[in-house]
Protein backbone atom coordinates (compact mmCIF):
# COMPACT_ATOMS: atom_id res chain seq x y z
CA UNK A 1 0.00 0.00 0.00
CA UNK A 2 3.00 2.85 0.96
CA UNK A 3 4.32 1.70 -2.87
CA UNK A 4 1.00 2.23 -4.63
CA UNK A 5 0.78 5.79 -2.38
CA UNK A 6 4.96 6.70 -3.53
CA UNK A 7 4.11 6.00 -6.93
CA UNK A 8 0.90 7.72 -7.04
CA UNK A 9 2.32 10.98 -6.00
CA UNK A 10 5.18 10.69 -7.73
CA UNK A 11 2.91 10.25 -10.99
CA UNK A 12 1.18 13.66 -9.64
CA UNK A 13 4.43 15.66 -8.97
CA UNK A 14 5.55 14.57 -12.54
CA UNK A 15 2.61 15.68 -14.14
CA UNK A 16 2.25 18.74 -12.43
CA UNK A 17 5.72 19.38 -12.97
CA UNK A 18 5.94 19.01 -16.63
CA UNK A 19 2.93 21.09 -16.64
CA UNK A 20 4.39 24.22 -14.79
CA UNK A 21 7.77 23.31 -16.86
CA UNK A 22 5.49 23.78 -20.35
CA UNK A 23 4.34 26.90 -18.81
CA UNK A 24 7.41 28.49 -18.30
CA UNK A 25 8.96 27.49 -21.33
CA UNK A 26 6.27 29.07 -23.49
CA UNK A 27 7.17 32.21 -21.52
CA UNK A 28 10.66 32.25 -21.89
CA UNK A 29 9.98 30.96 -25.65
CA UNK A 30 7.71 33.97 -26.20
CA UNK A 31 9.76 36.68 -24.56
CA UNK A 32 12.90 35.42 -26.81
CA UNK A 33 10.86 35.75 -29.83
CA UNK A 34 9.96 39.33 -29.01
CA UNK A 35 13.68 40.12 -28.41
CA UNK A 36 14.63 38.40 -31.62
CA UNK A 37 11.93 40.55 -33.30
CA UNK A 38 13.41 43.96 -31.66
CA UNK A 39 14.14 46.33 -34.56
CA UNK A 40 17.54 47.18 -32.61
CA UNK A 41 18.29 43.62 -32.02
CA UNK A 42 17.76 42.86 -36.19
CA UNK A 43 19.54 46.28 -36.83
CA UNK A 44 22.61 44.62 -34.80
CA UNK A 45 22.35 41.33 -36.45
CA UNK A 46 22.44 43.00 -40.12
CA UNK A 47 25.42 45.20 -39.03
CA UNK A 48 27.08 42.04 -37.87
CA UNK A 49 26.46 39.76 -40.90
CA UNK A 50 27.29 42.27 -43.23
CA UNK A 51 30.34 42.84 -41.71
CA UNK A 52 31.17 39.24 -41.40
CA UNK A 53 30.60 38.91 -45.17
CA UNK A 54 33.15 41.21 -45.58
CA UNK A 55 36.25 40.02 -43.83
CA UNK A 56 35.48 36.68 -45.28
CA UNK A 57 35.61 38.16 -48.86
CA UNK A 58 39.02 40.00 -47.44
CA UNK A 59 40.73 36.80 -46.27
CA UNK A 60 39.83 34.56 -48.87
CA UNK A 61 41.23 37.67 -51.65
CA UNK A 62 44.76 37.04 -49.25
CA UNK A 63 44.41 33.63 -49.10
CA UNK A 64 44.16 33.68 -52.29
CA UNK A 65 47.38 36.43 -53.23
CA UNK A 66 49.75 34.13 -50.50
CA UNK A 67 48.49 31.09 -52.30
CA UNK A 68 49.51 32.22 -55.79
CA UNK A 69 52.71 33.67 -54.85
CA UNK A 70 53.92 30.50 -52.95
CA UNK A 71 53.10 28.48 -56.33
CA UNK A 72 55.10 31.19 -57.84
CA UNK A 73 57.82 30.87 -55.51
CA UNK A 74 58.04 27.11 -55.99
CA UNK A 75 57.80 27.06 -59.70
CA UNK A 76 60.82 29.35 -60.12
CA UNK A 77 62.51 27.48 -57.30
CA UNK A 78 62.16 24.13 -59.36
CA UNK A 79 62.15 26.05 -62.97
CA UNK A 80 65.88 27.37 -61.57
CA UNK A 81 66.58 23.78 -60.14
CA UNK A 82 65.92 22.33 -63.06
CA UNK A 83 68.58 24.04 -64.61
CA UNK A 84 71.44 23.02 -62.87
CA UNK A 85 73.40 20.24 -62.51
CA UNK A 86 73.41 19.48 -59.06
CA UNK A 87 70.98 17.44 -57.01
CA UNK A 88 68.49 18.31 -54.80
CA UNK A 89 69.51 19.16 -51.32
CA UNK A 90 68.70 16.29 -48.81
CA UNK A 91 65.72 17.39 -46.39
CA UNK A 92 66.80 19.36 -43.10
CA UNK A 93 67.04 17.26 -39.88
CA UNK A 94 65.48 17.83 -36.58
CA UNK A 95 62.58 20.12 -35.89
CA UNK A 96 61.39 23.22 -38.27
CA UNK A 97 61.07 26.61 -37.39
CA UNK A 98 58.26 28.09 -38.75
Amino acid sequence: MKKLSLLIAAGAGYVLGTRAGQERYEQIKTQATKAWNNPKVQETVDGVQSQAKQTGADVGHKVGETVANAAGDVKSKVTDRGSEDQPYPSAPSGPSSL
